[in-house]
């Protein structure tokens, strides 16, 4: 099952990169296996190019007969784990992207429901945490839609929209000249270099939408957020940030005029499992959270107040 599970998450992320990150093992530990099989098989499964990873005919056979078996096994776990639940009180396993009102989430979520083991998967691919939720390993997921790159949704999920429409601020180093501005042009930053993570589900083509529209293509570079601030600092590079990032002495974070990067913030569920009837709580919870959040930062803060936009209604 580990192989066809393997086999599976390639064939779906379309990376060796995404799918070792979402199945949570090393890159170099999934292409030695994926090398094992095909070996074992006398025959490639996959075809490697700059694009991605494509299944060969061989590989369509064998993902053909490999996926059924796959969610026939993640059921059965799910229902051996829902039965176990029952037995030993209440369970809340709960997937999230990367937020500022994470913290505030999980706190409000345990002083509400007192007694429930809650647990907590992040990940930086919203799919592969609606992927998870699928198969029965999450109850809820909080995840963030990148605009104009919908999120790769299975069948069978509901979800409440959080926030509709969420601005992505830019970062930049404390002394750079657009800094002086309360609101950045993004043609003010035409010739930095712009720092974006890949692996965040539809980042990287969002990013490239809005540059291409705002008619400038400055230099890119790859790297995850948490390598790239000391960059941002030094001024080597920009990035996009979330407007509930809190501020800081080396690093300007400052809203883009007119707004044109943006998310949508969700909340997953599978209606009528186990964790179901405390989805309205860990909605309530979030929505409280991420107002929190939100109005602890000054930048976001006003920017709310000069667009008149409504936070989420913990009701």
């Amino acid at each position: 099952m580990r192989h066809l599970r393997a086999l599976c998450a390639i064939a779906d992320t379309g990376s060796l990169h995404k799918a070792a990150r979402f199945l949570g093992m090393s890159q170099p530990s999934l292409t030695t296996q994926l090398r094992r099989i095909e070996h074992a098989l006398g025959a490639e499964l996959f075809t490697r190019g700059r694009t991605g990873c494509r299944p060969t005919p061989l590989g369509r056979v064998v993902l053909s007969r490999a996926r059924p078996l796959v969610a026939q096994m993640g059921l059965l776990v799910s229902e051996a784990r829902a039965a176990a639940a029952r037995a030993d009180g209440a369970r809340l396993r709960v997937g999230s992207t990367a937020s500022r009102a994470l913290a505030g989430w999980l706190r409000r979520l345990r002083q509400r429901l007192p007694g429930t083991d809650i647990t907590l998967h992040m990940d930086v691919s919203a799919n592969g945490l609606l992927r998870a939720l699928a198969a029965g390993q999450l109850d809820v997921a909080f995840v963030h839609e990148v605009e104009g790159c919908p999120l790769q949704v299975p069948d069978g999920l509901e979800r409440r929209v959080l926030v509709e429409r969420e601005p992505q601020f830019i970062s930049m180093a404390r002394d750079h000249p657009a800094a002086a501005a309360p609101v950045v042009d993004i043609t003010d930053l035409a010739e930095d270099r712009w720092m974006v993570d890949p692996t965040v589900d539809g980042e990287w083509d969002g990013l490239r939408r809005v540059l291409g529209a705002a008619g400038i293509d400055p230099p890119l570079m790859h790297a995850d957020y948490h390598t790239a601030a000391s960059l941002i600092v030094a001024g080597e590079a920009v990035a996009p940030c979330q407007p509930t990032s809190g501020p800081r002495d080396d690093m300007a974070i400052r809203p883009l005029r007119d707004d044109p990067l943006a998310v949508r913030l969700l909340l997953y569920h599978r209606p009528g499992d186990e964790g179901a009837a405390l989805y309205g709580t860990a909605y309530a919870a979030l929505a409280a959270a991420y107002r929190e959040a939100a109005l602890r930062t000054s930048a976001y803060r006003h920017w709310l107040q000069r667009h008149g936009t409504p936070l989420p209604c913990p009701g």
